[in-house]
């Protein structure tokens, strides 16, 4: 279910629900088959959204009782809260719908939310129209869903439609939200979800959701939609100056490969691979001593760098991307390996700055595997380059 935030006018001239305890002020949000409303508690008078899903709509089979189902088995799986996933207070139905109350999202404006014409539920879609993440943010949020993602499957059951949208901030916390197509864990094949964020196998178990969960956090590194996949873009060289999203970068990367078997078999070792993987090597446990005369000697080489560049051919970063086989692959050009100012060598994915702009002889190399030969590729032309499992460039 795709619930989306509305414009006020779009509200209108809606059909209101009638459903006990409270009243629903204005429609926030629809899905394929239900509504979410901002609503009021006649007796508190505290603010909360609540889903309203028809037992009968035309040309559906039974909606309703779908989401009963995947209520049920949350509840019955489950069984406690999570800080992490969205809160749900109670659940009824009236003669004509089933609904649930739920926690209020804050505004997207990050004001407390009002019962005013302009509240708009704030979503991780919604922050991301604005552009990438900062990395603090991105590694927060991406751990943040790993952790409801995680206690889900912990549970034995899966979301089946993990995406920004479905992605709330509820007192600057994100909470992963919308268990309608919740079910338990298993490699059942079923195209049920939101198409773009599935994956290509189409078996939907925990490992799809890790791949909807790579591709969103691939979404807060970049800034760019699921379906631009792996394209770094313009923050490419901002995603190699920075551990955190360099690292969050391969887990993205590792958590959307085409083959099911070399995802991570669930979120829980996502987790484990964001807190051991190569943005927590023991050379970001630096002494303040040696960080220091690092960022010294780093400035130094800069200044020195950009005097040199001044009197040579124009220089330009290239993105290097690769899939599957060849990912963390080192990188040759002309013959010799391409370092990093402490000597440690580049690999894929990964941008590499200052490239004279001409034709450089590109070989990847990976331990126990073949030199990939890219052959002759022009940097004043060709500022990207992916590599894919069947060897297409």
């Amino acid at each position: 279910m795709n619930e989306q935030p509305l414009n006020a006018s779009e509200n209108e001239d809606q059909d209101r629900p009638t459903v006990p305890d409270f009243d629903l002020i204005r429609l926030i949000g629809r899905g394929g088959f239900g509504q979410v409303w901002l609503a009021r508690n006649h007796a508190t008078g505290h603010l909360r959204a609540v889903k309203v899903i028809p037992f009968h709509a035309p040309g559906t089979s039974d909606p309703a009782g779908r989401e009963i189902m995947s209520l049920t088995r949350l509840e019955a799986n489950v069984g406690r809260h999570h800080p992490n996933l969205l809160t749900i207070h109670h659940v009824g139905k009236t003669a004509d719908h089933l609904f649930y109350v739920m926690d209020l999202a804050e505004d997207a404006s990050l004001s407390v939310p009002r019962a005013e014409s302009s509240y708009r539920p704030a979503t991780l879609e919604s922050r991301l129209a604005e552009g990438p993440l900062p990395a603090e943010q991105c590694d927060r949020c991406a751990r943040q869903l790993l952790n409801g993602l995680a206690f889900l499957h912990e549970a034995g059951v899966v979301h089946r439609d993990v995406k920004p949208s479905n992605c709330l901030f509820v007192d600057g916390e994100l909470k992963l939200a919308d268990f309608g197509l919740l079910t338990e864990a298993g490699p059942q094949i079923s195209r049920i979800g939101t198409q773009k964020y599935m994956p290509p196998d189409g078996y939907m178990d925990a490992r799809a959701d890790v791949y909807a969960a790579g591709l969103v956090i691939y979404e807060m590194v970049t800034g760019l939609p699921a379906d631009s996949f792996p394209r770094l873009g313009d923050r490419a060289t901002e995603v190699v100056r920075s551990p955190d999203l360099c690292a969050l970068t391969r887990l993205a990367l590792a958590a959307c490969q085409p083959e099911r078997a070399n995802r991570f078999s669930d979120a829980r070792g996502m987790l484990a691979e964001l807190e051991s993987g190569p943005g927590k090597s023991p050379r970001r446990k630096r002494t303040r001593r040696r960080v220091t005369i690092a960022a010294w000697i780093a400035t130094v080489a800069a200044a020195v760098a950009a005097t040199f560049w001044l009197t040579q051919p124009e220089r330009v970063h290239v993105n290097f991307i690769t899939e599957a086989t060849y990912f963390e692959a080192q990188i040759y050009l002309d013959g010799e390996q391409q370092l990093h100012l402490d000597g440690t060598p580049y690999t894929a994915p990964c941008t590499i700055d200052g490239l004279p702009a001409r034709v450089h002889h590109v070989v990847l190399r990976r331990a126990g595997l073949p030199d990939r030969d890219l052959g002759r590729i022009d940097f004043s032309e060709t500022r990207q380059i992916v590599v894919r499992p069947d060897g297409e460039r």
